[in-house]
């Protein structure tokens, strides 16, 4: 199936570009979008690759479809197959900071976890089991979500090669709940599953955008309990986010780090499409000034998880996904600049 796919891909290039389907590499094929037009072809992230298995692989992307952990409005499971469409226009290079991702490293899209849309938490165990594979192969994955319980069981995987892990985290809600409905495992609780089991260094983990009403009058009581840092969205309103990543930056020191990117940490004026929308939040250009100031710090991997595309008609939610997952791709270690 993989020579398929590679044989699949080469067909789209002209046939003066001389490249043969065993030679194709990752900045190959998203170049073909030069050539080809947007539509045609395999529906991949940014039109690269796909591959049953992270190995050989520096950086996947891999989708997770799943939201049957979400409390509000359900649709995330749809997250990873618009994030795909929508990131057709995604190319090569980023201009603004001259990385060039496919240049550094051997990408592809290994497709999506096969969930249990029946069972929480047996797609707990599916994703672990899967990322346990991804990293286990030396690959960085980055996640196409599904909604926020994913990033429970990816954690586990990822703590288990790397130990406890800092966090970037960018999202509306905290998600340290312990209990909806009588259930530990949804959307909302993640981060509190993973302080219990000591897959988070909690000395470093920072949470930025959050806002909203809250059941609790003191919202943010157990996460700075922890040791977290909790950047309210007031705090970010009207200004540039780079000295605050400059401390992040300083305080995530040279350990494995990882990103979890909620598209609700954005206002919905820009991502409505999503479950548990709240107002006044982040812009996207601060988003970039979030990821990109993460540039140097040790990532060993990263999500963008929410975006249920059903709630945006206009396709904006996914497609800054999309643009927000590339961004990470982007400062990834080992990434050089044009």
């Amino acid at each position: 199936m993989r020579h398929l796919l590679w044989a699949a891909c080469s067909q789209l290039l002209p046939q003066e570009a001389g490249l043969h389907a065993h030679k194709l590499s990752a900045a190959a094929v998203v170049a073909t979008l030069q050539f080809v037009a947007r539509p045609v072809g395999v529906c991949s992230m940014m039109k690269l690759p796909v591959q049953a298995s992270a190995e050989g692989l520096d950086a996947a992307f891999v989708g997770v479809p799943l939201d049957t952990g979400t409390s509000n409005r359900p649709g995330a499971r749809f997250g990873p197959r618009q994030i795909r469409a929508e990131s057709a226009m995604v190319r090569r290079y980023n201009a603004s900071t001259g990385a060039a991702p496919f240049d550094s490293l051997q990408v592809a899209d290994i497709g999506d976890v096969n969930v249990n849309l029946y069972n929480l938490p047996d797609s707990c165990r599916l994703i672990r089991e899967s990322y346990q594979k991804i990293v286990a192969s030396g690959c960085v994955p980055l996640t196409l979500g599904g909604d926020h319980t994913i990033t429970y069981p990816i954690l586990q995987a990822l703590a288990e090669k790397h130990g406890p892990v800092g966090l970037v985290h960018v999202d509306a809600h905290t998600d340290t709940g312990d209990r909806a409905l009588g259930e530990k495992i949804y959307h909302g609780t993640p981060f509190r599953r993973c302080v219990e089991e000591g897959l988070l260094d909690c000395s470093r983990v920072v949470q930025v955008g959050i806002r909203g009403s809250s059941y609790d009058p003191d919202p943010y009581k157990y996460c700075q309990d922890q040791g977290f840092r909790v950047v309210p969205a007031e705090e970010c309103w009207g200004k540039s986010l780079v000295p605050l990543m400059g401390e992040v930056r300083k305080q995530m020191g040279d350990k494995p780090v990882y990103i979890s990117f909620d598209i609700d940490g954005l206002d919905p004026a820009y991502a409505p499409g999503t479950g548990t929308p709240e107002i006044a939040g982040l812009t996207p250009a601060q988003a970039l000034e979030i990821i990109r100031g993460c540039k140097g710090l040790n990532i060993v991997g990263c999500d963008l998880v929410e975006v249920a595309p059903m709630y945006d008609v206009s396709g904006n939610t996914a497609l800054l996904g999309a643009n927000l997952l590339f961004e990470m791709l982007c400062v990834l270690p080992k990434v050089k600049t044009m």
